[in-house]
């Protein structure tokens, strides 16, 4: 019994020492050590505030202001920019609004639509310590230290648009296409700027189908859709087939004639197949502007210290500054023949083969 009871003893002696020693070694361990599998990240900081000023068409418009907005929102999200926006509901807010940014510290200040260029150049020389994109903007009398003008080379995208619609009307893919060779163009204010929409769309559709009629109509502004859906209307009864629309909100009209009168639509700005729901029954493709990249661009210039004031930069093929969109809903639909024939034009333009025309 002895014996036994010394082992008994033993052993628990041997326990209590474990129990006591285990405690004192977890006082080594740090606290609050993270494991290897634990990232630390961090927001990215700067003290850049950019914002932008809409044209008269607002947020919303599915087209040119919210790709301008998307670039400032990508650059709050993956630059730690602080934002802002103020929508123009007539001309004459483009001053007061950029005013109010301006006076708030905001810097750069982004003018959407070339229709802001004189005021611009105004209100450059008033804070010339803010810095100015001015998107779509041509400063033809010289452009100001303080600004970067964002221009795109719209004519060699809706040249791609042309070629297209050229031959989807010859080719006659879909039950909406009709054997009258016929495709039109809507366009919002009879301007150069839309102008180059008009001259490019025309060329690129000679160049596949010479023989092909374009009947080209102007709604006079970006924001009236009941004229857009007139004007769609007035192309279809005239045999158009396939309609391209650069008009801002008005071309959102001209889809829905086209859905109600049976015939296909060529988007414009972003990718509309995305941006208008319910459009894939005649949204062929669209004509994208990068407008985003070039907005996040500037904003990046801002951040790193590189911004260049007094220049202008191009957005054009070779840039990826301008595109077709994805077919979509018509991707099995469209030839290859048609495919194969826009890329060699895409190509063909980058090496300059091919001049587009910048007037019809």
């Amino acid at each position: 019994m002895n014996r036994k009871w010394r082992s008994i003893i033993a052993v628990l002696l041997a326990l209590t020492l474990l129990v006591a020693f285990v405690p004192g070694c977890a006082k080594d361990e740090p606290a609050d050590e993270p494991t290897t599998d634990e990232t630390v990240t961090e927001e990215p900081k700067t003290d850049i505030k950019a914002a932008m000023v809409t044209d008269v068409g607002g947020l919303g418009d599915k087209s040119f202001n919210d790709l301008a907005y998307a670039g400032l929102q990508k650059a709050e999200q993956e630059l730690g920019v602080e934002i802002q926006v103020l929508e123009s509901k007539e001309i004459t807010d483009y001053e007061s609004n950029i005013d109010q940014l301006a006076t708030a510290g905001y810097n750069p200040i982004f003018a959407v639509g070339f229709l802001m260029t004189d005021t611009v150049v105004k209100l450059a020389s008033v804070y010339p310590d803010t810095n100015f994109g001015g998107v779509d903007e041509e400063f033809y009398d010289g452009i100001p230290g303080n600004v970067v003008s964002l221009l795109f080379n719209e004519h060699e995208g809706s040249y791609l648009a042309g070629v297209v619609a050229g031959l989807a009307t010859k080719e006659s893919f879909d039950s909406k296409l009709n054997s009258d060779n016929v495709i039109g163009f809507v366009g919002g204010m009879d301007v150069p700027l839309i102008k180059k929409f008009e001259a490019g769309f025309i060329a690129g559709a000679k160049s596949v189908n010479p023989d092909v009629k374009v009947i080209s109509l102007y709604t006079g502004n970006f924001t009236d859709q009941a004229k857009g859906k007139e004007l769609g209307y007035s192309l279809i009864e005239q045999k158009a087939d396939v309609i391209f629309a650069a008009a801002g909100a008005c071309g959102t009209g001209t889809l829905v004639a086209c859905q109600e009168k049976g015939a296909l639509f060529i988007g414009v700005d972003a990718d509309q197949y995305i941006t208008i729901p319910g459009s894939g029954d005649v949204m062929l493709t669209s004509m994208m502007k990068r407008v985003d990249a070039a907005v996040f661009g500037a904003i990046k210039s801002m951040v790193d210290g590189s911004f260049k004031g007094g220049t202008a930069q191009y957005f054009g093929l070779a840039e990826d500054g301008v595109g077709l969109a994805p077919y979509h809903d018509f991707e099995t639909k469209v030839p290859q023949s048609i495919k194969d024939a826009v890329d060699k034009a895409r190509q063909d333009i980058i090496t300059g083969t091919i001049k587009v025309p910048e007037t019809p």
